[in-house]
């Protein structure tokens, strides 16, 4: 396929180029220049008038949760969702599975509109909750990363005395990681270190949602005299989820041991827990990727995210953010912290893009193109969704 004369945000820094085209062979980016000519075989498509741009990488979701949408909405943080009380687990394991399916598609096909091409999802319910996502997507033209969790959870006393993994549990965690990409921890607060310590030679990717909440700061050190995020460390994460309210030191840990942070800037503020700090995290020289969190809570929508996060950054600092970071935070960064070729268009990456109609009504004259999809854009600016090479939806 050649796609010819279209404006792209170009490279891992976006650069915005007003016209070039595109030739797309094998699935992913083959070349990238003005003036490419096309085979008699090959497909040929003019896009005057289109912005290409990286598809969105939603990089943390529980899109198990779909079917439990605004329910609680004035309950405190845990009575919401916490993994073994709250009302999202007693949702999740009360609902028939061929219910919960219908409501995890609806969820997917939303992303795929929204110009989501991959989600990172935390899933819930052992190895059948696994399955359960797999037969969903088999369905749906959505990449996933599969993040799985055996239900187990661990007290306070349990933690006071660093209780091992036990060894009825190893069969059922090495069954489910062949069935998912990783592990999706709940958090240190469910989990001894030596726990953490035993998740930690797992092989394929980890991560661990880690100091969201003021409660769950407080909870690490009353128990264990140290900070939660330090704990989750021990898991020896590939990435951290919120961080919402970890310290200039917690950030610095982790951007020695960690490729970087999931931050869910709506879901926090949703469950009246503030916003990250990203100027120190940037300082602390960690990465930053985005994610939407529960479906129960948030539209799985990196448009929103992306504005919200924006605006409402710069209204508590008094600061100045450059858009290209945040449009960065929805795609570059989380193929970087995944250590996938996706999200950015460039030669040898998987083509995975959205086309933007630049003449929509919200954006057009599109003066500062990152600002413009950051702020501006919309679902209805898109004019179709490329995933893998293939268009999936809307169309050319």
């Amino acid at each position: 396929m050649l796609i010819k004369n279209i404006s792209a945000l170009l490279g891992p820094e976006l650069n915005f180029i007003s016209d070039t085209n595109v030739q797309i062979q094998n699935n992913i980016f083959k070349r990238i220049q003005p003036n490419i000519k096309s085979s008699r075989k090959e497909e040929s498509i003019d896009c005057e008038g289109l912005l290409m741009i990286p598809g969105f990488i939603n990089a943390h979701t529980h899109i198990g949760d779909s079917i439990g949408k605004d329910v609680t909405l004035n309950s405190s943080v845990d009575k919401r969702i916490h993994p073994v009380f709250g009302a999202k687990s007693k949702i999740l394991k009360n609902t028939p599975h061929e219910n919960l399916a219908n409501f995890m598609k609806n969820s997917c096909h939303s992303m795929i509109r929204k110009g989501i091409t991959t989600f990172v999802d935390f899933r819930e319910g052992g190895l059948d909750g696994v399955l359960l996502l797999k037969k969903v997507l088999s369905e749906v033209p959505l990449r996933s990363i599969i993040l799985g969790r055996i239900e187990f959870y661990q007290e306070i006393d349990q933690i006071r005395k660093n209780s091992s993994f036990p060894n009825e549990k190893t069969h059922e965690l090495t069954e489910l990681l062949k069935k998912c990409d990783g592990i999706g921890v709940s958090g240190a607060n469910e989990n001894s270190n030596s726990v953490l310590n035993y998740y930690s030679k797992t092989t394929k990717l980890r991560a661990i949602h880690s100091s969201e909440t003021k409660q769950s700061v407080s909870k690490s050190k009353k128990t264990t005299g140290k900070s939660e995020t330090i704990r989750a460390l021990t898991l020896k994460p590939h990435f951290l989820i919120h961080m919402t309210h970890a310290s200039k030191s917690d950030l610095f840990s982790t951007a020695k041991k960690t490729r970087g942070i999931v931050i869910c800037p709506r879901a926090n503020s949703s469950l009246a827990e503030g916003i990250p700090d990203i100027e120190l995290m940037q300082k602390s020289g960690c990465t930053i990727a985005l994610g939407t969190d529960n479906v129960m809570i948030n539209s799985p929508d990196m448009f929103r995210e992306m504005d919200y996060l924006w605006k409402v950054t710069m209204g508590i600092h008094k600061k100045r953010i450059d858009p290209k970071e945040i449009l960065k935070m929805a795609t570059v960064n989380g193929g970087k912290i995944l250590k996938k070729d996706i999200g950015v268009i460039g030669h040898g990456k998987i083509a995975d893009c959205i086309f933007i109609d630049k003449h929509a009504l919200d954006l057009e004259p599109m003066h500062d193109p990152h600002a413009s999809i950051v702020h501006r854009a919309s679902e209805s600016a898109i004019k179709a969704v490329m995933i893998g090479g293939k268009i999936i939806h809307g169309k050319l």
